[in-house]
């Protein structure tokens, strides 16, 4: 009887003999990844060094700015930005020759700390609502943008002594089904998220930066001033893409509770947005919210997007000197 003598190899075998290796690759792709990440946001932060000045408040530290004097006006920035985005709009220039224009950024932005918490709006209130005070401003107009409308809206809500009257910019007001929420939260999850944002996330974020850009002033192009001048490597660091993903994933339970308190808010506001905003839904949003508060100031800027204080920004300080002087007029 013939025998073969060439040795049977089991399964189990092959897979050993490649899998160790495929591990000790990907540990070390991922650890260069991580190597990379924070290179990058070392690098970035040399080229872009704090702009403004440092308070820690309730132990979190907070960079902020203020420009001009006169009548306070706090701006308080959307989701994934920072203060430059303010200043590189031009806004801060004219309005601080009438108004001590303080721009702070919010926890995980910049370079203001993020302890590990629940960052809702109400949370940033109550920060913001301490600064303002160690600051020594005892009432001011807020302008909010975007995700910062949400944080404007609470602060009034929560210190309706301190708020005269809001600006609210392509704000987000009622909760929807987004498909965002769902592409840039997996940074907060905590963990995995860590991981992420120090490997993959800073990656991928490099990559579709540019078309969420694109997204956020469209159908008008980015100007050229935001695309020379934007740090935007800051915000592609592993710290404020935790920020960032937290936002996006609290979006709409946020929403959700503030909503039932729009109706006391009985102080000046005026609400301002681009006609074709394809972040925000004008109707089911600013509209809305208008429709809610009936003396409230409604501004459609025509074929503008959601960076209305880039697009508009001549409508934009229109629209915080006509929030200032309702409440002037509703005073007397």
């Amino acid at each position: 009887m013939h025998t073969d003598s060439t040795p049977i190899t089991k399964p189990h075998t092959n897979r050993r003999k490649w899998l160790a290796p495929a591990l000790i690759g990907s540990a070390a792709a991922l650890g260069a990844s991580a190597l990379y990440a924070v290179a990058k946001a070392r690098e970035a932060e040399r080229r872009h060094p704090p702009v403004g000045r440092f308070m820690t408040v309730d132990g979190v530290c907070l960079h902020y700015m203020e420009r001009g004097r006169g009548e306070p006006l706090v701006l308080i920035h959307g989701n994934g930005t920072l203060i430059q985005d303010f200043l590189v709009s031009g806004i801060v220039e004219e309005l601080a020759k009438r108004h001590r224009v303080i721009l702070i950024d919010r926890p995980g932005y910049g370079y203001s700390a993020r302890p590990r918490a629940l960052w809702t709006p109400r949370a940033h209130a109550t920060l913001f609502q301490k600064a303002l005070e160690r600051l020594g401003v005892s009432q001011a107009v807020v302008l909010g943008h975007s995700w910062g409308s949400l944080v404007a809206v609470a602060l009034a809500l929560q210190a309706p002594q301190l708020v005269r009257s809001l600006v609210l910019a392509s704000g987000y007001y009622y909760p929807t089904l987004r498909a965002d929420v769902a592409v840039f939260s997996p940074p907060a999850i905590p963990v995995l998220g860590d991981a992420l944002r120090y490997t993959v996330s800073p990656l991928l974020s490099r990559l579709i930066l540019p078309g969420l850009i694109k997204a956020m002033f469209a159908p008008a192009d980015v100007p050229e001033r935001f695309d020379e001048q934007m740090p935007k490597e800051l915000m592609l660091r592993p710290s404020q893409l935790r920020a960032a993903a937290e936002d996006a994933a609290l979006m709409t339970p946020v929403t959700i509770e503030l909503r039932e308190h729009y109706r006391d808010l009985k102080l000046p506001v005026v609400i301002i947005t681009g006609a074709d905003d394809q972040i925000a839904d004008v109707a089911r949003q600013s509209e809305r919210l208008h429709r809610e508060l009936p003396h409230s100031e409604f501004i459609v800027v025509p074929g503008q997007g959601h960076m209305i204080h880039h697009l508009a920004p001549d409508q934009v300080v229109n629209a915080v000197e006509r929030a200032s002087a309702r409440f002037y007029a509703k005073a007397a």
